[in-house]
């Protein structure tokens, strides 16, 4: 310690704590919150994204039942009725390609199947296979898999 000159004493400070940084341990807090962070955060984006696909299959097959019911209206069947082309299985169309979810149409004179089966990454998507037929009946039903439909 040392004295000024009105007597009041001066605490100095070394040249070393002067220029100091961070710590390691401080360092080491902060890369410990943010994992513990990222570890929160990232299942919780993975399941939102899920939901989101999930949510655009369920539109498509709402939008396919829609075009099949036209179908129907015109030839009184639903048996010649595909969903793109000459193909009974296509991919989501707004996926661009990376769709996650196959869809299937299955139907004869008076009924038909819109089949979605989630592949990739949306395999790993609680609900599985969505079905909807020409009933409006919908596949897993909200009361075995809450959240689904």
């Amino acid at each position: 310690m040392r004295v000024d000159k009105t007597g009041a004493r001066a605490l100095t400070m070394g040249r070393a704590r002067a220029a100091a940084g961070f710590t390691l341990i401080e360092l080491m807090v902060v890369v410990i919150v943010v994992a513990i962070l990222a570890a929160v955060a990232l299942p919780s984006y993975a399941d939102h994204v899920r939901k989101a696909r999930r949510g655009q299959a369920k539109a498509d097959m709402v939008e396919y039942a829609q075009m099949a019911e036209r179908f129907h209206t015109v030839n009184n069947s639903y048996a010649n009725f595909t969903l793109s082309g000459s193909s009974k299985t296509i991919q989501s169309p707004r996926e661009g390609g990376t769709a996650q979810y196959s869809i299937v149409f299955s139907g004869n004179q008076n009924t038909f199947t819109i089949k979605a089966t989630p592949q990739g990454k949306q395999v790993k998507d609680t609900c599985g296979e969505m079905t909807l037929n020409q009933a409006n009946v919908k596949t897993p039903s909200a009361s075995s898999k809450p959240g689904c439909w």
